[in-house]
């Protein structure tokens, strides 16, 4: 990656952010690239200066390291610790940064960065970690991931962010709410006590308070108005995930492409052959059938993948 993109990258990322933290006035955060320091390092000179104050003992008896170890750890793995630790020193000398925080998958390199600081004679630095949010599957949530939950409205719609905290596991919902809403906890444990169908009514309201944090109270109302609509009968389809095409005579494949249920006509084979596609309420079976103005009756066509993706077609007038 060039500094081009990595400093593209930087200014996106700070630009969501500025959702959360206020970069000017009194107190404004501080926000740095560490492309700037880490990319012209001299490797001889960080190896003699950094690389000379870490143990690789002590290094992989760290947890990080130690599950690494089953599978084969790479020299770029081993040496993350030592850029990352190098951050916090760099932060800790140009800003006075004398804390880190971050995902309790970070312990020990956290670690690291305090003992960095330590050994070239400060004794002032801390790290504080949390816990981390995990996918259904147990994995930690992130874009390294498979369906990675994007806050960019582009690469993941208000209304696909709704749908993912709406799905939540029941017993994640206590988690959901204490961790990424500012719910009181009385209100939290009251949510998180409701039992069988009453627990989706708390799967709602996370999924609405965590979609007005990130994309604003309107997107959120919109999110909830389509989720209504398409499960419960009441609310409204124009704010569900839509394209619009000007030509309906398309095939189910190219559809399946289009409005991105699939990468590939291959794989978009595959999920029909599942049965996992339907089109207007009616599962489709046929690869090889052909939308028709038939299918777009009131202008628009409802594709669902499994039984709760859902994407409108629309019909461009």
């Amino acid at each position: 990656m060039s500094r081009e993109e990595i400093n593209h990258n930087v200014e996106c990322f700070k630009k969501q952010m500025s959702k959360f933290l206020s970069f000017e006035g009194e107190n404004a955060a501080i926000f740095v690239n560490n492309a700037d320091w880490l990319l012209d390092l001299n490797f001889i000179d960080f190896m003699r200066d950094i690389g000379s104050l870490f143990s690789v003992n002590k290094m992989l008896a760290a947890e990080c390291y130690k599950q690494r170890m089953e599978r084969g750890l790479t020299f770029f793995e081993l040496g993350y610790m030592l850029m990352q630790s190098y951050d916090f020193l760099k932060l800790y000398e140009q800003y006075g940064c004398k804390l880190q925080l971050g995902g309790n998958d970070q312990w020990s390199n956290i670690l690291g960065g305090v003992d960095l600081i330590r050994r070239v004679g400060h004794s002032d630095s801390f790290g504080l970690t949390f816990k981390l949010l995990t996918t259904k599957e147990g994995k930690k949530m992130g874009k390294t991931e498979k369906g990675a939950l994007w806050l960019d409205p582009k690469k993941t719609s208000p209304y696909e962010f709704y749908q993912y905290w709406r799905n939540i596991a029941d017993e994640d919902v206590k988690t959901v709410l204490s961790l990424i809403t500012f719910l009181p906890m009385d209100e939290v444990n009251y949510l998180s006590s409701l039992q069988d169908e009453k627990i989706n009514e708390a799967k709602k309201k996370a999924a609405f308070e965590i979609t007005k944090l990130i994309h604003g109270e309107e997107e959120a109302k919109k999110a909830q108005e389509a989720a209504n609509a398409l499960f419960e009968g009441t609310g409204s389809l124009e704010n569900m995930p839509t394209t619009k095409i000007e030509n309906t005579n398309i095939s189910i494949l190219d559809a399946m492409i289009t409005i991105g249920f699939a990468p590939s006509k291959g794989q978009a084979r595959t999920l029909i052959a599942q049965g996992g596609i339907s089109l207007n309420d009616e599962k489709v079976l046929d690869v090889n059938y052909v939308l028709s103005d038939t299918d777009f009756k009131d202008g628009y066509a409802i594709f669902k993948k499994g039984k709760k993706v859902f994407h409108k077609l629309e019909k461009d007038s």
